[in-house]
């Protein structure tokens, strides 16, 4: 059960939630308080097993036809233990949720409130936003823009422009993210019966949605940011090179956008470092 339960959380990706909440907290004016350490803890693995742990076990008919499950890039779990799975996602997320929800304000609480709530409606039965075109690749953005928003808010700092525009920004980036791996899987979720952003539009159509996305994500950073935190804008420079020699893709050839799905999981480590380091730089320099 532990090693299934390390499976479905994606040890790869605890980085994209819990980074995203870390940075936002600094940059708004908090300190590495007692609420720094929780919210980082929450986002980077009980966040992480609730929002995949319900995936994976609702999509466990799909994932059976999907040849990348049963590795880092999605769980494959046992039937005979997805009851024991869920209730481990409740029994390490509620914990979390009461003691953040006790020190946050009605802001904070509403924004943590949005963000589980996307969890949940992203691959619970009846809503499964999943399935929805569009509105996939808009929720699963949420679950990872949706920290750095609680992280700003819980911090006491006031949304102003430049943040909503940033936010924005990271949002189209999210979206851009799931569409190109929505790509990957059409074949496979067509004989599964299920819809998508990708299954819809075609593979080719969704790939030039995914690098005008990138592309708006970076020009959109530039336009809010000054000085060093604008080159921040950079950063989707990356990801446009990333699916350019897919342009060419078909519904055919989808599989082959495995690469740059592959590419992507380390590029993110990449612009992670960088950001990084220019956030450090923003903190000493101003």
């Amino acid at each position: 059960m532990i090693k299934e339960l390390l499976l479905t959380s994606r040890p790869i990706s605890w980085v994209n939630t819990a980074y995203p909440f870390a940075a936002a907290y600094l940059l708004a004016g908090g300190g590495i308080d007692w609420k720094f350490v929780v919210g980082t803890l929450f986002f980077l693995i009980p966040y992480n097993l609730l929002m995949y742990g319900v995936n994976d076990v609702f999509d466990y008919e799909s994932d059976l036809r999907n040849p990348r499950k049963g590795g880092v890039e999605g769980a494959l779990l046992a039937k005979e233990s997805h009851t024991a799975v869920l209730r481990w996602c409740l029994l390490a997320t509620a914990p979390f949720v009461l003691v953040l929800a006790l020190a946050g304000t009605a802001a904070s609480n509403l924004v943590l409130l949005v963000s589980l709530a996307a969890v949940l409606a992203y691959s619970a039965p009846k809503l499964r936003f999943k399935e929805r075109p569009g509105l996939d690749s808009v929720t699963s953005a949420v679950h990872f823009v949706s920290p750095a928003v609680y992280g700003w808010v819980l911090a006491g700092t006031a949304l102003g422009a430049a943040q909503w525009l940033v936010f924005t920004a990271f949002l189209l980036w999210g979206i851009a993210s799931h569409a190109l791996g929505a790509i990957q899987d059409i074949i496979p979720d067509r004989e599964a019966g299920l819809g998508s952003i990708a299954t819809v539009s075609s593979a080719r159509t969704t790939l030039y949605l995914v690098l005008g996305a990138y592309l708006t994500a970076g020009i959109l950073l530039f336009a809010s940011l000054d000085g060093l935190p604008a080159l921040t804008g950079l950063l989707a420079i990356p990801y446009v090179l990333n699916v350019l020699p897919h342009l060419g893709v078909t519904d055919e050839t989808s599989g082959s956008a495995n690469k740059a799905w592959k590419r992507f999981l380390w590029i993110n480590y990449v612009c992670g470092f960088l950001l990084t380091m220019l956030i450090i730089a923003v903190l000493s320099f101003g």
